[in-house]
């Protein structure tokens, strides 16, 4: 009874999580094409898409947080929900002076919320599928930022394309996740109907 109830919330966890990374994916999809698009064309489009990122990276933790248990059992997530809101407002004042500035901030970013990505995946490690992905992302998610803050020393004005393409990366990081844990649960639900099938056999 006790190993079918642990086996139960596993699977709610896992299900929890494919919905989020999907989420996730989704999201990231759409602000890349934005920022491709009209975010190339329009810089208050820009500046709005560039400040929306790190809002709702820090949304995103704290829903995911509190479906897994709140704040207080999730430390990464709940120090990246304070990162990520203070960088909202780090980008908003960025924006006032140019976008080396913002890419500089953004590299900060990337770098604190890229380990505390990584730290909540190796946590989940045991209990939940597709962490092996999340931990890629995080480490890239460091390297990246640290690439942003050496682009964000030259001479030339970077532009939302770069901050972009680390946006595509992240959509994919975050889609093979939820595909890895979707076949993983289909997996386990067709071996768990087989077993009761054989069960109930004479």
């Amino acid at each position: 009874m006790i190993h079918q109830q642990k086996a139960n919330a596993t699977r709610g966890g896992e299900q929890w999580l494919k919905q989020y990374y999907y989420t996730r994916a989704a999201f990231s999809v759409l602000w890349v094409t934005a920022a491709f698009t009209v975010g190339q064309r329009s810089f208050a489009v820009a500046a709005t898409l560039l400040i929306l990122y790190p809002a709702w990276d820090a949304l995103a933790n704290l829903v995911d947080a509190a479906r897994s248990g709140g704040l207080a059992a999730n430390r990464s997530q709940a120090i990246n929900v304070t990162a990520s809101s203070f960088m909202t407002i780090v980008v908003i004042l960025a924006l006032m002076m140019s976008m080396n500035w913002v890419l500089a901030a953004f590299g900060l970013w990337a770098i604190f919320s890229g380990l505390l990505q990584l730290g909540t995946a190796v946590r989940r490690w045991k209990t939940s599928g597709g962490q092996w992905a999340m931990i890629l992302s995080g480490g890239q998610s460091a390297l990246a930022g640290a690439l942003f803050i050496f682009q964000a020393r030259m001479p030339q004005e970077p532009s939302i394309a770069t901050v972009a393409g680390y946006a595509g990366v992240g959509a994919f990081y975050f889609a093979l996740s939820a595909v890895w844990l979707s076949v993983s649960l289909s997996r386990r639900k067709m071996q768990s109907a087989e077993r009761w099938g054989g069960d109930a056999r004479p």
